[in-house]
């Protein structure tokens, strides 16, 4: 694994993660509230991201000399529910590159409880400096692509 901790872990080309359903997390039946997946899953792709940065210290920088200010955001999202999760789950987020073009991304991400698929979603999130798309730098492209290369 290449770091551990709170923000999870990219091994083998895909971050995982876990969450703990709460009871905030969940409607009146006990059922994790479809809208909180979105937010278990925005976690996974900013822990992804930051983790990509934390091996590569002057990966960000350079993003930032190329393209100060830069965010990504979601532009589309594809959400298969499947199966619930109930309170007291401890869910894995996972998150993988699946297609890096010119100013997007798309990832590939799944929510788990132990092997049972729960969630399956694409999103394609953008990359945004000063109020407009931009090309991925090159740094940050290079390193999502050797992350996906290793799985």
């Amino acid at each position: 694994m290449t770091n551990s901790s709170l923000d999870g872990a990219i091994s083998n080309g895909r971050h995982t993660m876990q969450v703990r359903v709460y009871y905030e997390d969940t409607d009146f039946t006990g059922i994790v509230y479809h809208a909180n997946y979105l937010r278990f899953m925005e976690r996974g792709r900013t822990n992804y991201l930051r983790l990509l940065g934390a091996d590569q210290h002057a990966l960000f920088a350079e993003a930032q000399n190329e393209a100060p200010g830069f965010s990504f955001v979601v532009r589309t999202m594809q959400i298969d529910y499947l199966k619930s999760a109930r309170m007291d789950d401890v869910l894995t987020i996972i998150t993988s590159p699946h297609d890096i073009k010119g100013a997007s991304i798309t990832l590939h991400q799944e929510v788990k409880r132990g092997d049972e698929l729960l969630l399956e979603s694409k999103v394609k999130v953008a990359f945004v400096s000063g109020g407009r798309a931009r090309p991925i730098p090159k740094a940050l492209r290079a390193a999502m692509t050797a992350d996906r290369a290793r799985h």
